[in-house]
């Protein structure tokens, strides 16, 4: 999607105000003893009391065999992403973490945000994962200027994560977003600086660093949309819906 007018973008930012609230209580929520079915159904409720629609329940990805059944995805530890809340409910437990992500239209207009949250206590390493993984969002952010390119984010987000010991999950990555869930174009969490599509003001970006404590590769589950690290080894994931504006990007989903 590109902005084009001052409706739009009002529109964008509200949805974005929105799904950061939800977000946040999904936060306070987690605890030892809660299930991920528990959480589904929080971001459901909190999402239609808002008068919004969940935009990941019902949606079917290229190369899905069927639609999501969920309203939010929940991928605890080794689960990568898209994690289904709701067909295998389980228990969060002291030391796991947890990725939340999801997605809202609001007046027609979709965002995609994900945090990935610590469940009690949980140990220095996997901290700094969480930390590593977080400011590659922001590093990914800083370099999503009009007039750069689409290899410049992903080179930002990969320095972050590597500096810090750990790996880059390279299949998958961020999109386009507004009129759907996924658009134009992909980008990696890897690259290099100039290479790729240019990047233009206007453009709505789901920027989405995804991080392995061990190895980089992944697997698909039998459920056709969990992907897991094949080492075992827990995976952390942050997502912003931005906006490429003239003074540079803007965080649309955030609380203030």
């Amino acid at each position: 999607m590109t902005i084009k007018n001052d409706t739009e973008r009002a529109y964008l930012i509200e949805g974005g105000r929105r799904l950061a609230a939800v977000l946040d209580a999904l936060r306070k929520k987690v605890a030892p003893g809660v299930t991920t079915e528990e959480l589904d159904d929080l971001a459901e409720q909190l999402i239609r009391e808002g008068g919004d629609e969940p935009c990941f329940l019902g949606y079917t990805p290229e190369g899905a065999g069927r639609p999501y059944p969920a309203t939010l995805c929940v991928s605890i530890n080794d689960e990568v992403v898209h994690g289904i809340p709701n067909e295998s409910t389980r228990v969060l437990k002291e030391g796991d973490i947890v990725g939340l992500d999801l997605g809202l239209r609001h007046e027609g207009i979709v965002v995609d945000a994900a945090i990935t949250v610590p469940v009690g206590q949980v140990n220095e390493e996997t901290k700094k994962l969480l930390r590593a993984t977080e400011s590659a969002l922001t590093a990914g952010i800083a370099a999503a200027v009009p007039g750069k390119h689409v290899g410049d984010i992903g080179y930002a987000i990969q320095q972050e994560i590597e500096k810090a010991g750990f790996k880059v999950i390279k299949e998958l990555g961020g999109h386009g977003v507004g009129e759907l869930v996924h658009e134009e174009p992909f980008i990696p969490n890897y690259g290099r600086p100039g290479e790729g599509e240019v990047l233009e003001e206007g453009m709505v970006l789901a920027l989405e660093p995804i991080s392995s404590a061990g190895k980089a590769s992944v697997m698909l589950s039998a459920d056709g949309y969990t992907f897991r690290t094949k080492d075992g080894s827990k995976s952390a994931h942050f997502e912003h819906t931005i906006l490429l504006e003239k003074s540079g990007p803007l965080v649309v989903t955030c609380a203030s």
